[in-house]
């Protein structure tokens, strides 16, 4: 019976990555053929073919760009944990913090950060700086709030029983309240980093001679489409690296979740 759950559990695994391998394939044909067929031109949307033959033959400038794009996601989300995490500890373990500090963040949430964005270039140049921070703004706050929500949702009883216990502050947190916090702050790791990436290009768009943001303008002003649709695929194929990296270590951290459960039948045929 064991055996035959497990053969059934990586059958509908491998049937459900070749569907949506199959609808991508299905998907890029449909595009090539349309192209052709209607005898669209290039500049407005060339054939996904023209796209891989422009990348394959421009990649080391590509590989380039991603490369210094890649270190402004990687820093400024990093950075962005660093200081989300203690600080909605903070704000989650005191009242005082959370009335006169978590305001604040919410305001600059609320301001538009393209609109920041000349603001660092005034203050901190043309440099890395900028746009580590415009990446850093954008994954601070969904992090910040996950985090928040996630040490707030201890249950009271536990923690009590815990504290009747005796059990020193630092157990309770790792044994109690981490473990009960980990799905929502794993949550607001996720949208921090499908927000990175567009960070990154926004900081680029406003005051940038390299990365892929740069690539684009340039790109897109000379009309090459096809170099444009090769820089969009390598950016979100850098997002979703990112966010597959948190989804993984979610996994492992929490496999008891339910998040991670998938359905099965009790009785497989």
């Amino acid at each position: 019976m064991t055996r035959r759950v497990a053969g059934y559990r990586l059958a509908r695994s491998l049937a459900g990555k070749s569907a949506g391998v199959a609808t991508f394939v299905a998907f890029f044909a449909l595009w090539e053929t349309a192209v052709r067929v209607l005898a669209v031109a290039e500049y407005v949307l060339p054939p996904p073919s023209r796209v891989v033959v422009e990348a394959v033959g421009r990649w080391p400038r590509l590989l380039d760009a991603a490369w210094i794009t890649g270190t402004e996601i990687v820093a400024g989300y990093g950075l962005a944990i660093l200081v989300s995490l203690p600080l909605a500890l903070l704000i989650a373990g005191s009242r005082t913090i959370e009335r006169t500090v978590y305001p604040l963040i919410v305001f600059l949430q609320i301001v538009p950060k393209i609109a920041i964005a000349p603001l660092f270039i005034i203050w901190f140049g043309f440099g890395f700086t900028p746009k580590l921070l415009l990446v850093f703004l954008l994954c601070f706050f969904p992090i910040t709030v996950g985090a928040v929500a996630g040490f707030k949702s201890g249950d009271p009883d536990v923690l009590d029983l815990a504290r009747t216990t005796g059990a020193p502050a630092w157990r309770t947190f790792l044994k109690i309240r981490l473990p009960q916090a980990l799905p929502e702050l794993f949550t607001g790791l996720k949208v921090g980093a499908a927000l990175a990436a567009t960070a990154a290009v926004v900081a680029e768009f406003v005051a940038s001679n390299r990365g892929l943001g740069y690539l684009l303008l340039e790109y897109n002003g000379n009309l090459e489409t096809a170099m444009v649709f090769a820089v969009i695929v390598l950016l979100a194929a850098m997002g979703l690296a990112l966010y597959g990296l948190v989804e993984l270590a979610e996994r492992l951290a929490i496999p008891w979740h339910v998040r991670q459960r998938k359905t099965e039948p009790l009785h497989p045929a």
